[in-house]
């Protein structure tokens, strides 16, 4: 009797909680339409929501998947005439009408190229990076991007790593305080259709990868993962990210992609994420890799069980998932909740009333010159000043010559930095252009690159730049990365100055001439050298679009250096890992 009695109440608590769900759907106009959609949808429908392609171009292959509902989301397509053939496909002619959303990996700006994230948060300046997220924003979405894989808020102790570039270092409320700014900035006070969904990554400790080697393994513990790793993820899930991508790497020896204990404990119960999630590229048949899966079909029941939303590009999940629900090992209800996570946000985004972009716009949304200021603005807040023995500012009444010398003076695609799909280099602003430009008729600009590229080692350019040298007053020299030094997949066992740079500074230091020298690459590197051979040391994370302008009136004293460390310089390699906010030993 008692049982039953129970039994009984147990059954009227439960209806009750549905009954109280059930009411709280139907008081949201998002999550009514979103179960209205979900209670039309084929099981074939629902898994063609989870599936995100890589695209290039109209093709009917794709056109036809879409047709089909086999179609979540596409990525990579940046022309806003394709974008909208697909959505009408999307649209016009699939059973159910459900848009694509559209992505792209717009880090530090889509066409106006801004400092990369790591000299952004150098500027400990978050409202100016909120707006450069801004800008990025009304930028992509003109051309008919909705959604951006960043901000990336690894933190990142290891310089070795090459996308170190991509993050704000680190210390975690840096971090935490530049992610937030881009979320907002990306997503808007406001969704309206300049609004671009916000994609938080790589959760979570990728950025601690062994060795400073990239897709590497991890093994942070709880207490440091909470502490260090997590919080940046917590606080712009708080701030309204609509999205979180999972990382490469493993931790304690189970992949993100199937860590459940992150993407459900933590992500969804502790902080009440209701986004969505989705794998990093082919994440989850990596796990294959990693020894974690036995086979595609294996990494699809994973990392659906484990609470990813979205699988991109690894075919998992439209390949395997029907037939895993067929033998049980996957629900239909876990189904369901990934498609509601992912129309939430595209209902949310406005998707439905808007899925076109106006083609004839897009242009003109690109290189504002509000766009072109605030980069400009940007690069100047992200130079530090590494050392100055009173070389700097440059007098122009007083200097009558320089020389404008090294790999990186007019490098205009190398100067914007890594994870720059769009930019055009054409619209780059070297420091040779603008020192030509700005002063030109206050003083006699010589340019001599000595070396063509940062790798370069060439006794005959080395000698012409020494020789140019003898005729300045003072040595204006531009060194450092080329943009494809730094960035995913480049990482590095040597961090300090390549091909000849290193003996065309010394060679330049004992003409007994100033030097002035900019540093521009995209992780801190050994500079023991290079300071014992200048005069002045700028430091620029590559600057972005407007990094000509912005290094010229900093060295002539237009603009005053105020950039931060946000990341500590190893004085030897073998230090690495080095940062501020060790434990106390």
């Amino acid at each position: 009797m008692k049982i039953n009695s129970i039994l009984a109440v147990g059954a009227i608590v439960m209806a009750s909680v549905i009954s109280v769900a059930s009411a709280e759907v139907k008081d949201d106009p998002v999550e009514a339409r979103v179960e209205a959609l979900i209670s039309q949808m084929t099981l074939q429908e629902k898994i063609g929501q989870l599936n995100q392609l890589s695209v290039g171009g109209f093709t009917p292959p794709v056109a036809g998947q879409i047709r089909s509902g086999k179609v979540g989301s596409i990525l990579n397509e940046v022309n806003p005439k394709v974008i909208n053939r697909y959505q009408k496909v999307a649209v016009e002619e699939s059973r159910l009408g459900i848009p694509l959303i559209v992505s792209r990996d717009v880090i530090h700006g889509f066409k106006t190229i801004f400092p990369i994230p790591l000299g952004l948060a150098a500027t400990f300046d978050p409202d100016l990076v909120q707006q450069g997220a801004r800008i990025a924003a009304q930028e992509a979405t003109a051309n008919g991007i909705r959604w951006t894989f960043s901000p990336m808020l690894d933190i990142a102790r290891d310089p070795r790593w090459g996308r170190i570039a991509e993050g704000s270092g680190e210390d975690t409320y840096l971090d935490c305080t530049m992610g937030v700014a881009m979320v907002k900035g990306y997503q808007g006070d406001v969704i309206d259709t300049t609004s671009m969904a916000a994609c938080i990554k790589h959760f979570v400790a990728y950025g601690a990868s062994e060795g400073g080697r990239d897709y590497n393994s991890t093994g942070i513990t709880e207490r440091n993962l909470r502490n260090i790793y997590l919080p940046p993820f917590e606080a712009c899930v708080k701030a309204g990210a609509m999205t979180l991508m999972t990382s490469f790497n493993d931790n304690d020896g189970i992949p993100s992609t199937a860590n459940s204990f992150l993407l459900k404990d933590v992500l969804r119960d502790e902080w009440g994420f209701d986004g969505f999630v989705v794998t990093d590229w082919a994440s989850a048949n990596e796990m294959i890799a990693h020894g974690f899966a036995e086979d595609n079909k294996h990494a699809a029941e994973l990392s659906l069980n484990a609470g990813v939303d979205m699988d991109m590009m690894s075919y998992a999940f439209i390949d395997h998932l029907e037939e895993l629900v067929n033998e049980g090992k996957v629900s239909v209800e876990a189904i369901d909740n990934a498609v509601r996570n992912i129309l939430r946000i595209k209902v949310r985004l406005g998707l439905f009333e808007h899925p076109y972009v106006d083609v004839a716009k897009a242009e003109t949304a690109l290189y504002t010159e509000e766009a072109l200021e605030a980069a400009r603005v940007s690069a100047v807040e992200s130079v530090v000043l590494l050392s100055n023995d009173g070389v700097l500012p440059l007098d122009n009444g007083k200097v009558k010559t320089v020389l404008v010398t090294g790999p990186m003076a007019d490098a205009p695609h190398d100067q914007l930095g890594t994870w720059v799909f769009d930019g055009d280099a054409a619209h780059t602003v070297t420091p040779l252009d603008a020192i030509r430009n700005m002063y030109g008729n206050d003083v006699k600009v010589i340019y001599e690159p000595g070396l063509k590229y940062a790798r370069e080692f060439s006794k005959d350019g080395i000698r012409k730049a020494v020789s140019a040298a003898r005729k300045a007053d003072v040595i204006l020299a531009f060194m450092g990365e080329e943009s494809i030094m730094s960035g995913e997949a480049h990482c590095l066992v040597d961090i300090s100055l390549k091909g000849g740079q290193k003996d065309m500074l010394e060679q330049l230091h004992e003409t007994g001439k100033p030097i002035v020298l900019t540093i521009i690459a995209g992780r801190p590197l050994e500079l023991q050298h290079e300071l014992e051979n200048s005069n002045a040391i700028l430091y620029s994370f590559h600057p972005g679009t407007m990094g000509g302008p912005a290094l010229a009136q900093l060295i002539f004293g237009d603009e005053v250096p105020s950039g931060k460390l946000p990341v500590t310089f190893p004085k030897s390699v073998g230090q690495i890992p080095l940062y501020y906010n060790h434990n106390m030993t």
